[in-house]
């Protein structure tokens, strides 16, 4: 499946099972804002300096962590 971006929030519609913008699912549009709030939430926790730093991190080890546990799944 390939990851469509968000059009604007504005755009967004809540009728339906799916945004009409997007094409996303509105379960999927649901969790990828909990997970948003969550990062944000341990950021402003942890009240980093460098949120550069931290998100370029937690994308390079979320890339390897999905990689690694797709290439141990048989085909």
């Amino acid at each position: 499946m390939q990851f469509t971006t968000c059009v604007n929030r504005t755009a967004c519609t809540e009728d339906g099972v799916h945004c009409r913008a997007c094409g996303r699912s509105h379960d999927e549009i649901a969790r990828l804002r909990q997970l948003t709030d969550i990062v944000a939430a341990f950021a402003l926790e942890m009240d980093y300096d460098n949120l550069d730093d931290f998100l370029n991190y937690l994308t390079a080890k979320v890339s390897k962590k999905v990689n690694a546990t797709r290439n141990e799944r048989p085909l």
